[in-house]
C-alpha cells in the first residue's frame, strides 16, 4: 500500500476518536509522509498566530470554525492571508466540517501543498535542514 494511502487509511481511524477539527489535524500533520515536512501549531509570524505553519515550506494551514463566515471575521481573514501571501507564504484554510467529513480530501490537498511549495522553492527531500 502507498505511504499517502496508509497515511490516510490511519489518520481516518484517529479522525473518529478525535475531539476537536483543530487537534485532529494537529495530529496528523506530523504524519505526512513527506521528508523535511514539519509544521508547528500556533508559531508567531509577524503580529500572527496562524494554526499551522510550516516555516522552510512557506506554508500555512488554518482551520476554520463557523465564525470565519460572519463579515468581520472575514475582512479580518483577508488582512492575514495578504500578509502572509506578501511575507512569501502560502495559505490554505479549511472548514471543521471539511476535516471532519472529507478528511481524505484535506489530506490530499495539504499533500498537493506541500509538494507546490517544494518545487516553488526549488527544496528536495533531506537536502535541507529539518528546520519548521
Amino acid at each position: 500500500m502507498p505511504k499517502l494511502d496508509r497515511f490516510k487509511l490511519q489518520s481516518a481511524r484517529r479522525l473518529r476518536a478525535a475531539m476537536t477539527e483543530e487537534g485532529t489535524q494537529w495530529r496528523h500533520l506530523w504524519r505526512i509522509p513527506v521528508e523535511g515536512t514539519h509544521f508547528r501549531r500556533q508559531a508567531s509570524v509577524g503580529g500572527y498566530y496562524p494554526d499551522f505553519i510550516s516555516h522552510r515550506l512557506k506554508l500555512i494551514i488554518e482551520v476554520d470554525g463557523f465564525q470565519h463566515g460572519f463579515d468581520g471575521q472575514q475582512c479580518h481573514d483577508a488582512v492575514r492571508t495578504r500578509w502572509f501571501e506578501s511575507q512569501g507564504y502560502r495559505v490554505v484554510r479549511f472548514w471543521n466540517h471539511e476535516i471532519k467529513n472529507e478528511l481524505d480530501s484535506v489530506l490530499d490537498t495539504i499533500y498537493a501543498a506541500v509538494e507546490e511549495r517544494k518545487s516553488h522553492l526549488g527544496l528536495r527531500d533531506g537536502a535541507e535542514g529539518a528546520g519548521g
